[in-house]
């Protein structure tokens, strides 16, 4: 497949047909085991010294299917499907990173992921310096000898600020330290590595499904980030490692192709820990994806006029939406998200916190739900749900705030949606 085209892509990467029914749709190889051709032919595999199907914790036909037509849209070399969007934000952490290493991250973040960082992977002594993205060089600052990446979200909930992407990465790349980006709420609209990334992960689970059937998640190697130019800042690479008869992973890969990062991480991590994901939900994110393109212009388009609605109400003191910027986040949005802005919005109403629950109960339309993503129209009280697990400080840090109700705008047409988020505003002040 030649083209760039998202349009294309989502349809026509990484697949053409079957090679023994001719089936054009990818088949579900609802299987865990594959045939060897031979005793070589097995140990060739394992021995990394060709690719191929052993055992669907590792690998599995429809899997690889979804791994290179997002590998595709992307932009990337190679992709790891996992079980959820939490084992892809862990697993692309601890594949550079181990006890007495640190990370920087953004503090702009979803509540699942800061508590990931801030609690089990300091259990597994593995530390998360977290910073404020609006000054790029305060990951500089918080860098030191043990520090193995940066971590950030493309478009974080609930502040949907864009992060400087290029500037991070720039400041990364000058240590030998590869910037992460979970593009989870902005699939299309940015793609990170044409900004610098050199890994990109996703919770497949909202965007890429669109549905809301399947839990899954997905790491795409941008092949871009050289891990030999410093050798001692990316030790896991570049040392042998024990758990694979010695293989030091930056020399052992050159004849696959610059795919090291993501075959570590398979070969490895998903080996050990059985993060997989099943090939059913593999193959309902292949249908999500071909409509991709498609429903990231309807979201962006609805989020945008029920901002702007919000926007005209007295009863609303604040609209969080990325049309919404000024400043320095005005032109952020404007160098990162030319493409669209997003399905999410968010808002607080002036009479606090007490009418913002009463606005989620009176909604008739919108799901209240802990999801994003879905095709349908979903609304959620961060404060006591997705980030209720943090601590008041946290919260503020993330930018979520007692009153915040958070809008995930569906594709339904935009009379509807805006009809039910008036009828709910206005019962929420009665």
């Amino acid at each position: 497949m030649t083209s760039k085209n998202p349009e294309t892509l989502a349809l026509h990467a990484g697949w053409r047909r079957d090679s023994a029914t001719n089936a054009v749709a990818v088949p579900i190889y609802q299987t865990t085991s594959f045939q060897f051709d031979s005793t070589e032919h097995a140990s060739n595999l394992f021995g990394l010294k060709e690719l191929g199907n052993i055992y669907t914790r590792i690998m599995n036909p429809t899997q690889d299917a979804f791994e290179q037509r997002i590998a595709a849209l992307e932009g990337g070399v190679a992709a790891l499907a996992l079980a959820s969007g939490q084992a892809a934000s862990a697993f692309s952490v601890q594949n550079l990173a181990r006890a007495g290493d640190n990370i920087v991250s953004s503090t702009d973040l979803y509540g699942g992921t800061w508590n990931l960082f801030a609690n089990t992977l300091k259990d597994q002594g593995i530390e998360v310096r977290f910073v404020d993205p609006t000054d790029p060089e305060a990951f500089r600052r918080a860098t030191d000898d043990k520090t193995r990446a940066y971590y950030a979200e493309t478009l974080p909930n609930p502040k949907l600020i864009p992060f400087p992407i290029a500037e991070v990465a720039a400041i990364g790349r000058s240590f030998g330290i590869p910037l992460i980006m979970d593009n989870t709420a902005a699939p299309l609209l940015v793609r990170p590595f044409d900004h610098g990334a050199a890994v990109v992960m996703y919770s497949a689970t909202k965007y890429i499904g669109g549905h809301g059937t399947s839990i899954g998640g997905v790491v795409i190697d941008g092949g871009n980030f050289d891990w030999e130019a410093h050798p001692a800042r990316q030790p896991l690479l570049n040392q042998p490692d024990p758990s694979y008869h010695g293989a030091v992973w930056s020399q052992a890969v050159k004849p696959l192709g610059p795919i090291a990062y993501i075959l570590k991480m398979r070969v490895t991590l998903l080996r050990d820990l059985g993060a997989a994901i099943a090939p059913f939900n593999s193959f309902l994110f292949l249908q999500g994806i071909e409509t991709l393109p498609l429903r990231m212009r309807a979201h962006s388009e609805n989020a945008l006029a029920v901002a702007k609605f919000l926007a005209g109400r007295k009863d609303v003191s604040r609209v969080i939406h990325p049309s919404q910027h000024i400043g320095a986040a005005a032109e952020r949005t404007a160098k990162y998200l030319p493409r669209g802005m997003g399905g999410l919005c968010g808002f607080e109403l002036a009479s606090g916190a007490d009418a913002g629950r009463k606005f989620i109960d009176a909604l008739k339309m919108f799901y209240h739900v802990a999801n994003i993503g879905d095709a349908r129209s979903l609304a959620i009280h961060p404060a006591s749900t997705t980030h209720s697990q943090l601590t008041a400080e946290e919260q503020a840090a993330t930018g979520v705030t007692p009153g915040y109700v958070r809008l995930s705008v569906g594709i339904e047409h935009i009379d509807d949606i805006i009809a039910d988020l008036s009828q709910a505003l206005d019962a929420a002040q009665g």
